[in-house]
């Protein structure tokens, strides 16, 4: 089975986690490196899909600045989400050959990940993509692949602050409810332990095997067998 290499980044800025997207992306299409997902967290942040339209954020940057999330741009698709300490983020950098299927293993992922958890979820479609218990939204997706190789990916709220979503709509979803793992399960879940989960549950939909990698080994240089 081929390999999925695993890195556990811990908190790192939407800016500094893009330019390292794009890196590693061109060096799997280069066939540098095999097949390999980002785990993470963000500072708060608000992130514009390309389909983000201004309604979507209707206090206007600068009155997010002043409440600490910050403001940025990215070529995935979707609209507007945010992201913040205790939300778990992956981003997948890995070899597509049917967006529809990647992205349904994704949602395959995050549902089984959180049952593991004990809570029951399902995917649904457009425009309600991502992964939802009941009607409330606890994961969400947003890819983008270029040159048969995806980047961006998934994010699946643990036990961070989720007043920030009502400072926007969502995902073009205007009055969404959004939930938590926590809220969920009345508990606060630990997020390490559920990365460990998430990225077990994301190699098995993507049918790979996981190896965990250092940061270090990551960028070094000489080429790999993917």
């Amino acid at each position: 089975m081929p390999e999925l290499w695993v890195t556990h980044l811990g908190a790192l800025p939407y800016a500094e986690a893009f330019e390292l997207q794009r890196s590693l992306h061109e060096r799997r299409v280069a066939g540098e490196l095999p097949d390999l997902v980002l785990v993470l967290e963000h500072p708060p942040v608000y992130t514009r899909g390309k389909r983000t339209e201004p309604a979507d954020l209707p206090m206007g940057a600068d009155w997010y600045r002043e409440r600490g999330i910050e403001v940025e741009s990215s070529d995935r698709g979707g609209r507007v989400t945010y992201h913040g300490p205790g939300q778990l983020v992956a981003y997948p950098i890995v070899a597509v050959d049917r967006i529809a299927d990647y992205v349904h293993a994704l949602e395959g992922a995050m549902v089984a990940a959180l049952a593991d958890e004990g809570v029951s979820a399902d995917a649904r479609d457009v425009p309600f993509t991502g992964v939802w218990v009941g009607d409330a939204k606890i994961g969400s997706i947003g890819v983008r692949v270029r040159d048969g190789v995806s980047m961006h990916g998934l994010a699946v709220n643990v036990d961070n602050d989720l007043q920030p979503f009502e400072w926007i709509v969502p995902c073009g979803v205007d009055h969404m409810r959004v939930t938590s793992l926590a809220r969920e399960t009345g508990r606060s879940p630990a997020l390490p332990c559920f990365r460990k989960r998430m990225a077990y549950r994301l190699a098995g939909a993507l049918g790979r095997r996981q190896r965990l990698v250092s940061l270090d080994r990551l960028l070094q240089r000489e080429v790999v067998a993917a």
